[in-house]
């Protein structure tokens, strides 16, 4: 295929391909076009799995975003893609910055993303939508959500298409993936608790005349912060908050307001020029209690927003889709209970609400203003500085490296942990053998290759004499490990996780 989306007409009802027994290649109705959406489509369309994307704006990617940033973690699943390196290409490397008096540095992350990809979130999405088409993906644009019902055999979706006619889908699953505002959300009542963290937040893309460095800053004096990151092609984002004013995101923004409040907080403007994009937004910090509903699946925005500290808003999305995909993919397939789904929630729920209290706690040390809590961010930032591990933690988990799953009582220690991209015999690397959704059997001797399930598994050895057998997810965790284990308890473990 040549990566364009191809469209069907939306009044069409897709019955699915099975009754909802767990034994067909089922469907898979995804709602919203953003990277968690477009991630997850073409996770579940390489999977051979029928899936339709559904989308209420038009197919021309924006050329503006929010989102500028992507995490170790990000990439290491965009590896496991083949993604990596195209996106690596036209992007802009961070390896530290410095948050206010908060200095972070990349360079110590165990992985081989150690840095900040600064890649504007429309080109992170020009990726996923091409790989999701090639895939087989169908893409509805200009298709509203306008309801849903589920039964015990799947979900219909009532839509409304471009020409405004309504009509209607039909899946075994569908997953929400559109956004703060979501409709599917909403349609299966689900609350959205919390509150605005901070209001009238300006940002602005454009150029400088005066040389500023090669790494994102933030400065603050009471009352005001400026967040400047460059974007590697001329152009630099700048993120900005006054207290004082506080209007409504409607309020326009020019170019006069971002330079007075640069040099409000840094003593120049460094001659901005040139703006790209100028806006207004407020950030909130909300989650939803259950991030699964039935059938119905909640991911990225629609499950969790934050505050824009720290860069972690579609990072979390895109790690949220890798997690449910080779779920959904394995339960349609045949290979596994529907139980599986059930881990969506007790895996990535702690973690958005982690990352509610990391991002909460940046824009919180941004925003003091009172000589006692700007004391008190010295204290804490001089702390960080002079604790080596202390930072490395902090750095690991905006970075989404330090994250680990919780593993069943009496399982290794290595269960439920991140497997960063290890050496294999004969030159491989792990990423690498994990792409195609497999999962990867490493271990300590030669073997058969999965014995039938090729398709799904990859068998590898250690490049070192380590005699630990690992059995990795598709998405890079490890579901099973044990120490020189016999061939029937490695047999017993592809039984159990791969099917």
């Amino acid at each position: 295929m040549n990566g364009t989306p191809r469209t069907t007409p939306d009044t069409t009802i897709d019955t699915g391909t099975d009754s909802g027994t767990g034994t067909g290649t089922g469907t898979v109705i995804v709602v919203g076009a953003g990277p968690t959406g477009l991630l997850l489509a073409g996770d579940l369309a390489a999977a051979g799995v029928p899936v339709t994307l559904v989308e209420k704006r038009p197919s021309r990617i924006s050329n503006l975003s929010r989102a500028f940033g992507l995490h170790a973690r990000s990439m290491e699943q965009l590896d496991a893609r083949g993604l990596a390196e195209p996106l690596e290409a036209i992007g802009h490397r961070l390896e530290r910055i410095r948050f206010f008096d908060l200095r972070l540095d990349f360079t110590t992350l165990p992985s081989r993303f150690n840095h900040v990809l600064m890649v504007p979130q429309y080109e992170v999405e020009k990726v996923l939508r091409r790989r999701a088409v090639e895939a087989g993906a169908e893409l509805r644009y200009e298709t509203e959500v306008t309801g849903l019902r589920q039964d015990p055999s799947g979900v219909t979706v009532a839509v409304r298409g471009p020409d405004g006619n309504p009509g209607e889908l039909r899946a075994r699953y569908v997953v929400g993936a559109d956004g703060v505002r979501s409709a599917v959300r909403h349609a299966v009542g689900l609350p959205f608790p919390g509150r605005a963290v901070i209001r009238s937040v300006v940002i602005a893309d454009v150029r400088f005349a005066e040389e500023y460095g090669a790494q994102l800053t933030g400065d603050s004096v009471p009352g005001a912060f400026v967040v400047v990151a460059p974007f590697g092609d001329g152009y630099h984002r700048v993120v900005g908050w006054q207290r004082e004013r506080n209007v409504p995101d409607s309020e326009p923004v020019d170019l006069a307001e971002v330079k007075e409040l640069v040099r409000r907080v840094t003593g120049r403007d460094y001659g901005m020029h040139d703006p790209r994009w100028l806006s207004r937004f407020h950030s909130e910090e909300r989650q939803v209690p259950a991030y699964r509903v039935g059938r119905v699946f909640l991911a990225g925005d629609a499950a969790h927003v934050h505050s824009p500290a720290g860069g972690q808003g579609m990072n979390t999305g895109l790690q949220d889709a890798a997690n449910l995909s080779w779920k959904l993919a394995a339960v349609l397939h045949g290979r596994a209970p529907e139980t599986l789904l059930d881990s969506y929630q007790s895996e990535r729920h702690p973690v958005g609400r982690a990352v509610l209290r990391s991002s909460g706690g940046m824009i919180r040390l941004a925003m003091a203003s009172r000589p006692g809590a700007r004391a008190l961010r010295s204290a804490a930032v001089t702390a960080l500085d002079h604790a080596g591990p202390v930072q490395r933690r902090v750095v690991g988990q905006i970075a989404g490296v330090g994250y680990r799953y919780d593993a069943p009582r009496g399982a290794h220690r290595l269960t439920g942990r991140r497997v960063p991209d290890v050496a294999l015999a004969g030159g491989g690397r792990l990423y690498e053998a994990l792409r195609g959704g497999r999962f990867v059997l490493i271990s300590p001797d030669a073997m058969r290759d999965g014995d039938g399930r090729a398709d799904r598994l990859a068998v590898e050895r250690w490049a070192s004499g380590r005699r630990t057998a690992v059995l990795v997810r598709p998405d890079g965790y490890v579901a099973w490990a044990a120490e020189d284990p016999d061939p029937a308890a490695t047999e017993a473990a592809l039984a159990a996780h791969v099917g």
